[in-house]
C-alpha cells in the first residue's frame, strides 16, 4: 500500500508567542492517523504574509495533503483568505449559501446587526471548493494544486473539528483509503528508559520495517 502523508500548518501570532495553545495540529494527527495518513510534519507560523507562502511552497514538496487552520477571521491580521486567492490564482467572489447562513447567524440567532465585515466572511476564492462551516460563520475552503490537496479551516477549535469530520475525513477515505495506523501500548514500571531499550534491543531489532517502537518515559514509567 502506498504511503500517504500530510502537513498541517497553524496559522497566528498568538500560537508563536505562547499566548494560544495549539491543540489543532494535535488533533488533526490522530484523526488523519486513524485513516492511515501519515503526518510528516506540523508547522506554526505568524501572521506575516511571506511566511505563510513559504510554508505552502515547502510543504507541498513534502505532503500530499496540506491542512491550514488559522487566519480566517473579519479582522486585518485575518490575511489566509486574500493569500490563498493570490497563491492559487482567480477572485474573490461572494459564495451565496454562506451568505445565507452568515445572514441567518446574524439575524435570527444573535438578534444582531450584519457588518460589512461579517458579509466579507461569506467572500471566497473562485479557485475553491466551499467547505460549509455550520459552526461558525467561516466556511473552510478545498484547492487543488500539482496534484496535491490544500484544505483551509478556521482556527477555532470546535468549528475545525467539524468541518473535519463532516468534509475533510469523508474525503480522505473517499479518495486515499489509505486503511488505518494500529497502535499497542505497554506500560513499564521501575526501569528507566535507557535500561528498557538495553533489555528488548534484541526484540526491538528484529521487527520489522513497517514496525516502529517508540519510547516515552514519564515519572516513574515508561511508556
Amino acid at each position: 500500500m502506498e504511503k500517504v502523508f500530510a502537513s498541517v500548518i497553524t496559522i497566528g501570532d498568538e500560537l508563536l508567542i505562547g499566548q494560544v495553545i495549539d491543540t489543532n495540529s494535535a488533533w488533526i494527527a490522530q484523526e488523519l492517523n486513524k485513516q492511515g495518513i501519515l503526518v510528516k510534519h506540523r508547522v506554526a507560523v505568524g501572521d506575516v504574509w511571506q511566511d505563510i507562502w513559504d510554508a505552502l511552497d515547502a510543504e507541498q514538496q513534502q505532503a500530499d495533503i496540506i491542512l491550514i487552520t488559522g487566519g480566517l477571521g473579519p479582522t486585518a491580521d485575518d490575511i489566509t483568505k486574500p493569500l490563498l486567492c493570490e497563491y492559487f490564482g482567480g477572485k474573490m467572489v461572494m459564495h451565496q449559501p454562506t451568505l445565507d447562513h452568515v445572514t441567518n447567524i446574524f439575524e435570527n440567532i444573535l438578534k444582531r446587526p450584519m457588518i460589512e465585515r461579517n458579509r466579507k466572511q461569506a467572500e471566497v476564492p473562485d479557485t475553491c471548493t466551499v467547505l460549509l462551516n455550520e459552526r461558525g460563520t467561516a466556511p473552510g475552503m478545498l484547492f487543488e494544486k500539482n496534484g496535491k490537496i490544500f484544505i483551509s479551516m478556521p482556527g477555532v477549535p470546535h468549528e475545525m473539528k467539524w468541518i473535519m469530520q463532516h468534509h475533510v475525513l469523508p474525503l480522505v477515505q473517499e479518495k486515499f483509503q489509505g486503511g488505518f495506523v494500529a497502535h499497542r501500548t505497554l506500560l513499564t514500571a521501575g526501569v528507566g528508559e535507557s535500561f528498557l531499550a538495553e533489555r528488548i534491543k534484541d526484540v526491538e531489532s528484529l521487527l520489522p520495517s513497517e514496525l516502529k517502537l517508540a519510547y516515552l518515559p514519564n515519572y516513574g514509567m515508561v511508556r
